[in-house]
C-alpha cells in the first residue's frame, strides 16, 4: 500500500501540559483507528508534527488539525509519498523540542517559513534514530 508523510508546524494556542496531553490522547485515539502513525515536536511557541499512513487517512487528519482551535496558523512543510514509516511503532510519539531544533529566537526570525525539506525531516530522523521503544498503551 503507498503511504503519505506530511509534516507541519503551527503554533500552540494555550500551551501547557493538560492541553499537550489532551492533543497527545485525541492523536493516539485517531490514529490508531485510522492507521497513521508520527511525532510530534512541541514546546510553548512551536508544533512540529509528521504524521505518515494512508493518503486519505492522512489528508483528513491534517484537515482536522487546520480546524482545530488549539493550533495556530499550521503550516504544511512537505507531503511526500514513502514506502516506509519512519515512526512505524508510534500511534504518535511526543518530544519536548531538544537543543538541536530551532531556538525561540530562530523561530520569530522566520525559521519555520525558510526552512528546507530535509532540515525538517532531518529533526524526525535525528529523533527516530535515538531508539525510545513505545510504552505499551502507545
Amino acid at each position: 500500500m503507498a503511504l503519505t508523510q506530511l509534516i507541519y508546524a503551527s503554533r500552540p494556542f494555550g500551551y501547557d501540559d493538560a492541553m499537550l496531553a489532551g492533543i497527545l490522547l485525541d492523536a493516539r485515539r485517531c490514529n490508531k483507528r485510522d492507521d497513521i502513525t508520527g511525532a510530534l515536536i512541541c514546546r510553548a511557541d512551536l508544533y512540529l508534527q509528521l504524521l505518515e499512513g494512508p493518503k486519505d487517512a492522512v489528508e483528513a487528519c491534517y484537515a482536522r488539525i487546520k480546524r482545530d482551535d488549539r493550533h495556530i496558523e499550521p503550516r504544511n512543510l512537505l507531503t511526500r509519498s514513502i514506502k516506509t514509516r519512519l515512526f512505524p511503532a508510534w500511534a504518535m510519539r511526543d518530544d519536548p523540542a531538544q537543543s538541536w531544533i530551532w531556538s525561540r529566537e530562530a523561530v520569530r526570525a522566520g525559521a519555520v517559513e525558510q526552512a528546507t525539506e530535509d532540515e525538517v525531516l532531518g529533526f524526525f530522523n535525528r529523533l527516530a534514530a535515538d531508539g525510545v521503544v513505545p510504552f505499551p498503551q502507545d
